[in-house]
């Protein structure tokens, strides 16, 4: 098959791979669409510990495809499914499995190799987070299953409410999804950031009631406060960037008994500094969220099934597999949002 293949930072290639017998319970899916993702652009700039643990290693993880062939022990697919996969599934043994954590699993064992005409989906995943699709959602649309699966986990341990005021600083693909999703919610919602294309889809994919342009504003903080009721500050800040400044800056703009949530995961190795005394005394929660989970990962597939959530707004241009390279470096110059990739 072709495929695109991860051989180090700034180093992918297009080429012929062979396509790995299949195992018991496992299934091969032919990728009828890919999607580029925040994470594989960090992975083409500087590598991943995680994602990449050998080289030449497939790459892309968010996908939706046909069930091509399956191995003995499939039950819950056939060849001619139309199908949507995560990049990923919970061993349900571990000391966090057990106790509901699913996304914290110690044996969480993420896929790659979506850009490619074919993917081997382990057993595991297929078991648990392989999702056959509604006979009128396109491939493409399936294929946001996995970010927004992110996102629906993140807002519901953030417990947003009707009538909140809700702040998200970094509108790329995540960051638009947790505005549109806090929307939903009935919550007010401000939004800020530097890129045109973000701020466009701000208005008309997220519906914000607020859109801050921060090359036009120094100070975003009072921005976000005078939005606020009663210029309190926020009830839920969200940061979506995942930078320690703007994790400090981000807190600065939530009011006393707020939650702030930081959602954008910064460089390993990286320290941020917070006022203890607006901490402690203004009684702020401050969490993260990594990751989804089966239930996470159904309940994304149902928001988009049902249209609530127009994912394909997100689509910046559909591109060839051959073009995933000019895929990353368009992200790099900050003039896209997402491509779908059709081998």
């Amino acid at each position: 098959m072709k495929a695109v293949l991860y051989y180090g930072p700034k180093n992918i290639k297009y080429e012929d791979t062979m396509i790995k017998p299949l195992s018991e319970g496992e299934i091969l899916v032919k990728v009828e669409a890919a999607l580029t993702c925040g994470t594989d652009v960090k992975t083409y700039r500087r590598g991943h510990p995680v994602l990449i643990k050998s080289v030449p290693s497939g790459f892309g993880h968010e996908f939706s495809g046909t069930v091509a062939e399956v191995a003995e022990g499939v039950t819950n697919v056939k060849v001619g499914d139309r199908v949507v996969c995560a990049n990923s599934a919970p061993c349900g043994e571990c000391f966090y499995c057990k106790r509901e954590e699913y996304n914290l699993c110690e044996n969480l064992d993420l896929l790659n190799g979506a850009y490619a005409e074919y993917i081997v989906v382990p057993s595991r995943i297929v078991q648990k987070n392989t999702l056959i699709l509604p006979d009128n959602l396109s491939f493409a649309k399936a294929a946001f299953c996995e970010p927004l699966a992110n996102v629906v986990h993140g807002a519901a341990r953030t417990e947003i409410k009707a009538g909140q005021t809700v702040g998200v600083i970094g509108i790329g693909p995540i960051g638009l999804m947790f505005a549109r999703l806090a929307k939903l919610q009935g919550a007010r919602v401000i939004v800020a950031g530097r890129n045109p294309i973000k701020l466009k889809l701000a208005d008309e994919f997220a519906h914000a009631d607020e859109i801050v342009d921060l090359k036009r504003y120094s100070n975003p903080e009072k921005i976000f406060k005078d939005f606020s009721d009663e210029k309190k500050g926020l009830d839920v800040a969200i940061e979506c960037v995942g930078m320690p400044e703007i994790w400090e800056l981000v807190f600065s703009c939530v009011r006393p008994g707020g939650t702030v949530h930081f959602f954008g995961g910064c460089k390993s190795g990286s320290t941020v500094c917070f006022d203890t005394t607006k901490m402690h005394y203004g009684d702020i929660k401050m969490m993260s969220v990594f990751h989804h989970t089966p239930k996470y990962f159904r309940e994304a597939l149902d928001l988009i099934s049902s249209g609530k959530i127009e994912v394909e707004k997100l689509i910046t241009d559909t591109l060839p597999l051959d073009k995933v390279q000019y895929a990353m470096e368009r992200h790099i110059a900050g003039d896209a949002i997402k491509f779908l990739i059709k081998p």
